[in-house]
Order: structure tokens, then sequence, then C-alpha cells
């Protein structure tokens, strides 16, 4: 196990099966599928991100640099925590943009039962170090433990 400190955007905790890009999320392209055709798992349609695409976010623990993409990404965010589509967790190498920022924090100001903690400024070496399929525990005071695959029980 191994454990990064970060600064809390949104708090909570969680544990969650980490889901890892290394090139910045693209909140439209990868969220679309899910709330414009019901895809409950959340699957990463963004062809531009070779890390994601294809793969289950809802429900995950989303480890990534940064997110990129228009002014909808924090409405797009929102929306996805609207529908009960949103990560586990966005854990972030980098200081969160605003547009994800706002749509963390409105997802958690205005919405009932949403759990979506987010720590950013985790740095390179959380990014380096996580990879899909490890446990990802969060907890207090922006702590973050990274568990490889089968050493949480």
């Amino acid at each position: 196990m191994k454990t990064f400190k970060g600064r809390i955007v949104t708090p909570g905790t969680t544990t969650a099966e980490a889901v890892v890009s290394h090139g910045g999320l693209n909140t439209l392209a990868s969220f679309q599928k899910a709330l414009q055709f019901g895809d409950k798992k959340a699957t990463c349609g963004d062809q531009n991100n070779k890390d994601l695409f294809g793969k289950q976010m809802a429900g995950r623990a989303l480890c990534l640099p940064q997110t990129i993409g228009s002014t909808t990404g924090g409405l797009v965010l929102y929306c996805a925590c609207a529908m009960k589509r949103q990560p586990a967790c966005l854990l972030f190498s980098n200081p969160i943009d605003s547009l994800a920022a706002a749509g963390s924090i409105l997802a958690g100001v205005w919405l009932d039962d949403i759990n979506m903690p987010v720590v950013d400024n985790l740095g390179q070496e959380f990014l380096d170090y996580v990879k899909d399929g490890m446990t990802i525990k969060v907890l207090d005071k922006g702590v973050v433990e990274v568990y490889d695959k089968g050493e949480l029980k």
C-alpha cells in the first residue's frame, strides 16, 4: 500500500477500483453516452483517450491529471451525478480546473445522497504509481491509499 496526500475539493470517503487516464479527460466526450443514451456504467466514449475509451467510469476511482474540453464540463459532471452515473471519486495529480471543481462542488451542494470525493494536487508520482484495477481508499484530510490488486481484503 502506498499513501498520497492532496487537497480536498469535495469531502468524503470511499473505496473503489481505479481506472487511470494519463491524458486529460474530455468530460463531454467521455460521459455523452451515459447522459444521452442511458449507459448506467458510464462507459467512456472519448475515442481520443486511449487509456479510458470503452472502460466503465461509474463507481470507479477516476485517476487523471486534469479535465479538458469545452465549458460544458462542469455541467456534464453535475448531470452524471444527478443521474447516478458518476465516478466513485475524482483524483487529480494536478490542480483541478475551475469547471470540474464547479461541477463537483455543485453536485455535492445541490444533490442529496451524492458522495463523490474529489482530491487534487496528488502529484505526478501518484499518477505514475496507480494502475487500472488497483483499490483506492479516499480517507479524511485528502489522504488517498492505493493498494495493489489483492492487497486489501
